[in-house]
């Protein structure tokens, strides 16, 4: 059985959606890594998500999210945690509609320095840089980040801890 099948890859998040893997990355002053992005041929069209990204071949969702993260950052020292948040989300992209099911993984790193050496054409196209935010920058920020709501998100699992079980968010169509 995949492990996704055996985590409960059921309920809301169904079949036919591109399975993404993202990273809540923290480092040791608790900041979180985000990655600023913009369309392709409009970087006035901008915002700031984590890492991560689509699953490659027969490759679990942990496989997939340090291997994203590699990719996109060149961090390589990281302590994978468990799945923080789940969400179906849906938005155009670069001429096209992604339909995705992301689990989002906490980790932490002590690593903070970035090397973008991985990436895609599409990416190399759409990724102006990294920002390791705090949550109380998060808080007062003006520009788009998603997940929504990331600040609040974040200040629960600093204050909390994770949730005992993946918490399932809101679904978010642009």
């Amino acid at each position: 059985m995949p492990a996704e099948a055996a985590q409960g890859d059921e309920g809301p998040h169904r079949a036919g959606l591109r399975k993404v893997a993202r990273v809540v990355l923290l480092d040791p002053q608790d900041r979180v890594l985000l990655l600023h992005g913009h369309e392709p041929d409009d970087p006035s069209d901008d915002w700031w998500f984590t890492p991560g990204g689509g699953l490659e071949g027969d490759e679990t969702r942990e496989q997939a999210a340090l291997r994203e993260l590699v990719e996109e950052t060149g961090i390589t020292e990281v302590e994978l945690g468990p799945v923080l948040w789940r969400r179906i989300c849906s938005f155009p992209f670069a001429g096209r509609r992604w339909d995705q099911d992301e689990w989002y993984f906490l980790a932490r790193t002590t690593q903070t320095a970035t090397a973008a050496t991985g990436l895609t054409d599409l990416e190399r196209r759409s990724v102006a840089g990294a920002r390791w935010w705090t949550c109380q920058e998060l808080t007062e920020a003006h520009e788009t980040v998603y997940p929504t709501k990331l600040a609040g998100l974040l200040r629960r699992v600093l204050d909390e801890g994770p949730p005992a079980t993946p918490e399932v968010l809101d679904t978010e169509i642009v």
